[in-house]
């Protein structure tokens, strides 16, 4: 599998007249080569890939991953920078000949191309190249599906086990750390993003951050949250209850639940991104909370919680069979809170496939 990805970016750089390309993006390293390590920061890398248009790939990093990039970098040569990386490819990319060299402009500091242009001078010609490896990790493989329905599965499970235990008197804070301690203890990697708990008011901002608010009876609950298990991600809104929902609040839901339903039924290969957006949002308007609801409707989700493609009505482009999708449609009050719920489905030809259970209870 690692092969065929690397033969498809070399496929492409030949198509483009480069020579080779440096890899930054951690996720995109892990997708083509299997190293693993995570980066502290865009500023402190454990590691470049450098694929040239034929031939052997290379892993370039330093004595701390030495031993790991071995193990997990099956197919690459790795190469120690022990003065840094600039100073290594100064020698190795005249030694394959590389004249053109493509880097993620994205990802890739500016003032680190800066460096990398002084120490060559111009005999090599630096490119910069946007989304290529981001366009194969769209569509996944089976294999990764299965990964993926796996982590769903296990970030359910920890949301039934934290969730029975919500009661008045807890923070949000609580919540938040009891959801990713159990993360922890049923063998998530880590968060696949810092965990949303939100009461009340605190709902309205979609993406507000857990405070030591206390919950109090009679209060709407917001819980969205996500895991990564063998480095694929889930992500999953739940919005509920402490007490017994009052009418306003199971109208808002069921809108919601309703808008939700909606993009799943238009959901599959060949369907235009914001067409899926606007069968959610369109539901959301005729209820009149059109204003209500003012981000998209999901992103893909794989080794990045955040990845192509993007439901929303700015993206023309269609779906393939293979993408996985989160379908969140959300409505929110200044002064009242929020309602979100989220669910992840993989697009197939003939529709799609949940990857989650229904656990709203609503009866529609």
């Amino acid at each position: 599998m690692r092969q065929q990805r690397i033969d498809k970016v070399q496929v492409s750089l030949r198509a483009r007249g480069l020579d080779a390309m440096l890899i930054t993006e951690p996720h995109n390293r892990r997708y083509l080569s299997g190293y693993t390590p995570a980066d502290h920061g865009i500023q402190e890398s454990s590691g470049v890939l450098l694929i040239p248009k034929k031939g052997r790939p290379w892993l370039l990093t330093d004595s701390r991953f030495e031993l790991q990039a071995k193990e997990e970098a099956q197919g690459f040569t790795v190469e120690l920078y022990r003065k840094g990386l600039t100073v290594l490819l100064k020698t190795l990319l005249p030694k394959l000949a590389v004249r053109r060299l493509a880097f993620e402009s994205h990802y890739f500091l500016h003032s680190a191309v800066g460096r990398l242009e002084k120490m060559l001078g111009k005999s090599i010609e630096l490119t910069p190249l946007i989304g290529l490896v981001e366009g194969m990790r769209a569509v996944k493989s089976e294999k990764e599906i299965q990964l993926i329905k796996q982590s769903v599965l296990r970030n359910e499970q920890v949301f039934q086990q934290v969730h029975g235990t919500v009661a008045p008197g807890m923070s949000e804070i609580d919540i938040a750390l009891a959801l990713e301690r159990v993360m922890r203890q049923q063998g998530a990697e880590r968060p696949s993003f810092d965990t949303i708990v939100a009461f009340g008011s605190n709902a309205a901002k979609p993406h507000a951050v857990p405070s030591n608010r206390v919950l109090k009876k009679d209060e709407l609950v917001l819980i969205d949250m996500g895991l990564v298990l063998e480095g694929y991600c889930s992500d999953m809104t739940r919005t509920f209850f402490c007490g017994e929902p009052d009418r306003m609040f199971l109208d808002r839901l069921r809108t919601v639940r309703k808008a939700q339903l909606a993009a799943v039924k238009v959901i599959r290969a060949g369907a235009v991104s914001r067409d899926v957006d606007q069968a959610a949002r369109q539901v959301i308007t005729d209820a009149g909370y059109g204003r209500c609801f003012g981000h998209g409707l999901g992103h893909g989700v794989g080794l990045a919680v955040h990845e192509t493609p993007s439901l929303s009505a700015r993206n023309r482009k269609q779906l393939k069979a293979g993408m996985i999708v989160t379908i969140e449609p959300g409505i929110y009050f200044p002064g009242w809170g929020g309602i979100r719920l989220e669910n992840m489905a993989v697009v197939r030809e003939d529709g799609c496939e949940l990857l989650n259970e229904d656990t709203t209870g609503l009866d529609l």
